[in-house]
């Protein structure tokens, strides 16, 4: 017999105890715009995710889409501004970012999941008020324009797709007290869903292998403390900061636990939730 096959077979009984473990789970999954790949990549990725679904895992889809957004707005001569790495956004910067992220981005996410057999339902935060925003400001109390942080997430929108087959793919779009559009950042989003949802495990999806110590090597656990403890110290800084904010909000708001993996990897999501190797940086309070 081809041992390959033996291979795979073995793999999927090894599989069993942590199938067994995430039974019924919310697992809340933000991909960012690097990591979303080619269509190739999109669909392995997408096919991931529907298997977490037939196994009886409930996987809730965050996206970004900078890159993208940064595309578009060159496309119609709209020049951008960034402070404290958050993209200062005007009236007509809002608009753009809206279609970008709730539509070529979003749809791209779902038509993925449903071309390789899934059921995905494109959202964003407006839907069902499912965030409600206040107005973000820079670190300095800078004016940021329409950049909005998660003031209060309702998530029964999202809730009423645990019993079925659907899988929602959200946009971070929010909307104001008095309905203007916000843009949010991804990764806020995300942790704001994962604590309003309890979920069982955010995975915050990038473009690197995880959170590094001095050495450059991946830690694969972390205690809150200790991440407060490497920022302290400097050795968690850069782009590497917002994201593990986020995992802390989150766990205080109530997650599980969060990881911070590079989702370049082929079957990243995979290898974290249904293997012994797991895959890269673990946070827990």
């Amino acid at each position: 017999m081809n041992r390959d096959w033996i291979a795979t077979a073995r793999t999927l009984s090894e599989a069993l105890p942590y199938l067994q473990r995430y039974d019924g789970a919310v697992v809340v999954i933000k991909i960012g715009g690097h990591a979303m790949g080619d269509d190739k990549a999109m669909l392995s990725f997408a096919r991931d995710i529907v298997l977490m679904k037939q196994c009886n895992v409930h996987p809730v889809l965050v996206h970004g889409g900078g890159p993208m957004i940064n595309q578009m707005l060159d496309r119609l001569g709209i020049e951008s501004h960034f402070v404290g790495g958050k993209r200062v956004t005007d009236a007509a910067t809002v608009e753009v970012v809206e279609m970008v992220l709730s539509g070529s981005v979003n749809k791209r996410i779902v038509q993925a999941i449903n071309t390789v057999g899934g059921k995905a339902v494109g959202l964003n935060g407006k839907d069902a008020s499912l965030m409600i925003c206040e107005k973000a400001l820079g670190p300095k109390g800078e004016d940021l324009g329409f950049v909005g942080n998660p003031k209060k997430v309702n998530p029964a929108v999202l809730r009423t797709f645990l019993d079925s087959d659907f899988i929602p793919v959200v946009a971070p779009i929010g909307v104001g007290a008095n309905g203007e559009t916000f843009n949010i950042n991804g990764d806020t989003a995300a942790g704001a869903i994962a604590a309003a949802m309890k979920a069982d495990r955010l995975l915050l999806l990038t473009d690197v292998a995880g959170v590094k110590d001095a050495d450059g090597d991946v830690i694969t656990q972390l205690t809150a403390d200790q991440v407060r403890q490497l920022t302290a110290d400097g050795v968690i800084a850069g782009g590497m900061i917002p994201k593990t904010e986020t995992a802390l909000e989150a766990l205080e708001g109530g997650t599980r636990a969060v990881v911070i993996i590079d989702g370049r990897a082929p079957h990243a999501v995979l290898l974290e939730l249904f293997t012994a190797h797991g895959a890269g940086s673990l946070i827990r309070l």
